[in-house]
């Protein structure tokens, strides 16, 4: 489907133990209810047309027409249905019994997908009735057609680029030796699992993680449907656990004992995205696989993904919390391995007011702490200038005394005026000249100070600014250690809020709390009645925005107009259409011209899976042209 989305489905049907006509039926009213909810991936149980708790009944000829009948049933019901169904049934070929998945699609039997790994153990006692999959395809007959049969097969859809399906059953997934594994060498995007697991206290959690780490093992969507609800419970319980996963990530889950039927929509060019980008995942090795093509419309999803307007954010407080600890860590250890390298006992940092000099601040008085080292040693440079407002020169005054480190005032309007005449700028221009200037007097200060030192100079500068290359070049764009440099704007903002509510401090939350009330500004025009008149965000662009658009651009690799498609769904109710396209428009404009200061940042930690350092994750020449990126979101 369009933008690479496809909608799979977990069936659990409530069925009744070897009453093959009546599963057939609850079958039938699943896949209709599903292909109405456009999914176009359908998954029901393990050996869900008898039950997966025949026993004995597994060699009853009666049992087995009865469940070819069925399948016939179910196969001519998928008739102009344009999806791939898979449904399980006990299968006897050459006077052997399997347990088989079988792929159906209009009207056809495309194939049955034998289950390799039998569990014959605690409670299960499937080697008493099955065989394993045989280690190549074979052929069998069915109603009049040959039919594949075997382990190694894959289903090419051809709508969607990039969507192979692999199957397999059950405790495939639990086994040493995964079908699921061999079946991603082979080019799977999509695998789908026909399990009945039993509850056991705790075997969900297991499930999940199974789920959720095979499918980022192998960089996959896996779409897991269990038997449920009329399975015999003479000895066990099912709970019809169905799951949905994509690289890692739990999209859809079912409650357990309640047979639902849960949906999610895989992102298919995501996968592949990935997996191009990870030279350790190897080229697809198709030998000895059959691959049977699978005609599907293509046609554009009403998607029903989530899609948070702030990915680098967790949304569950208690994880969000964690990882805004584990990013102060990376960032401080990183700085105290530069502190101890270099021998200094110093750091020095342009303290603003504002949230990135705040949120240096508060990494360099770890890293100090760490290294044991007196936080007064850490010179805090204030330096007021024509857009400097009360509030924020406070805000600077009262962090840096609540953190005990030192400060230093230097004024340098005088300085600014003197350059302004040496190279004969009319100061009455606010241009970038008058604007720039600053920037790199300031930056020219803190290195001065910090030769006298013997210290080094702590950048501020956040992910965010350097994707849109919203720093001067060699202004606020240069230090010795960039903390921030890994950290998105959105993320800046919840790390201080973070610090402000642990701290323990009052004095130093209140104040912490302040900065981040305060306009984002590199205040670099006068003031308008005292109050901040240049606001970053009236300039670029909502910084929420613009790191949506860096994530799904960097880390996803999304085109122009899917980051538009996924942003409109996400930002609905927001922000109007046409702003999205405006920002996103500017967002790769700046991209593109500003990657020459970012060929020369200064060393700085990666704190996540994006980053734009040029000695790590994006090595992008500076001269890129951005005309297929611009033209595609012209014309949307």
């Amino acid at each position: 489907m369009k933008d690479g989305f496809i909608r799979a489905a977990a069936l659990t049907p409530e069925i009744r133990v070897a009453d093959t006509a009546y599963n057939a039926e609850q079958i039938e009213r699943g896949i209709d209810e599903a292909a109405e909810n456009g999914a176009r991936i359908l998954v029901f149980p393990e050996l869900c047309i008898t039950g997966y708790t025949c026993q004995d009944l597994f060699l009853q000829e009666t049992l087995l027409s009865g469940a070819k009948e069925a399948l016939r049933r179910i196969a001519a019901h998928t008739e102009g249905l344009d999806a791939l169904v898979f449904v399980g049934l006990p299968l006897e070929k050459d006077g052997k019994l399997y347990n088989v998945a079988a792929a159906l699609q209009d009207g056809r039997v495309l194939a049955f997908i034998p289950k390799t790994a039998l569990p014959g153990y605690a409670e299960f006692y499937e080697t008493r009735h099955f065989m394993p999959a045989p280690d190549q395809v074979d052929f069998l007959t069915f109603e009049g057609d040959t039919i594949p049969f075997g382990r190694e097969i894959l289903f090419d859809c051809d709508g969607v680029e990039g969507l192979t399906v692999g199957c397999e059953i059950c405790e495939d997934l639990w086994a040493a030796q995964t079908p699921s594994t061999a079946h991603c060498l082979a080019g799977a995007t999509v695998i789908v699992n026909l399990s009945a697991s039993n509850e056991t206290v705790g075997k969900d959690a297991y499930r999940r993680q199974l789920v959720e780490a095979t499918s980022a093992r192998l960089v996959t969507g896996y779409v897991y449907a269990s038997a449920g609800d009329g399975e015999s419970t003479q000895d066990l319980v099912f709970g019809g656990h169905n799951l949905i996963a994509e690289n890692g990530v739990l999209l859809s889950e079912a409650k357990r004992f309640e047979n639902q039927t849960i949906y999610a929509d895989l992102d298919i060019h995501r996968l592949r995205h990935e997996r191009r980008r990870m030279n350790t995942f190897p080229a697809p090795e198709k030998e000895g696989y059959l691959i049977i093509p699978v005609h599907m419309k293509k046609e554009e999803l009403s998607l029903q993904r989530f899609f948070p307007t702030q990915p680098f954010v967790p949304s569950d407080e208690g994880m969000k919390n964690r990882r805004c600890e584990e990013i102060l860590s990376i960032q401080s250890h990183g700085l105290k391995k530069r502190l101890e390298h270099t021998k200094s006992r110093c750091a020095v940092i342009g303290i603003s007011g504002g949230l990135d000099s705040t949120l240096a601040l508060l990494v360099t008085a770890r890293a100090f702490d760490l290294l044991g080292i007196p936080r007064e040693n850490i010179r805090c440079v204030t330096m007021p200038c024509f857009g400097t407002t009360d509030r924020t020169y406070e805000n600077a005054c009262r962090l840096t005394r609540t953190l005990g480190a030192s400060l230093t005032e230097v004024n340098i309007q005088e300085a600014v005026r003197l350059h302004f005449r040496d190279i004969g700028h009319d100061e009455a221009v606010h241009d970038v000249t008058y604007e720039n200037s600053q920037a790199r007097e300031r930056t020219q200060v803190l290195m001065d100070i910090a030769n006298a030192e013997n210290g080094l100079v702590i950048g501020t500068g956040d992910m965010s600014e350097l994707a849109l290359g919203w720093a001067t070049y060699n202004g606020d764009h240069m230090s010795m250690y960039g903390v921030n440099a890994g950290v998105p704007k959105t993320l800046v903002r919840h790390l201080v809020r973070y610090y402000a509510d642990t701290c323990g401090d009052p004095e130093l939350s209140a104040v912490l709390l302040d900065v981040l009330d305060t306009p984002v500004s590199p205040e670099l025009l006068p003031p308008v009645d005292g109050k901040i008149s240049q606001k970053t965000e009236d300039l670029v662009g909502p910084y929420e925005l613009h790191d949506f658009f860096l994530y799904y651009m960097l880390r996803c690799g999304f085109s122009p107009a899917k980051i538009y498609r996924i942003a409109k769904s996400a930002f609905a109710g927001k922000y109007e259409e046409d702003v999205i396209l405006k920002w996103l428009k500017n967002f790769c404009r700046r991209f593109f011209t500003q990657q020459f200061k970012r060929s020369c940042l200064p060393d700085g930690p990666k704190v996540g899976s994006v980053a734009v350092s040029p000695r790590g994750d994006l090595r992008m020449p500076s001269d890129a042209c951005s005309a297929l990126w611009l033209a595609e979101a012209e014309a949307l």
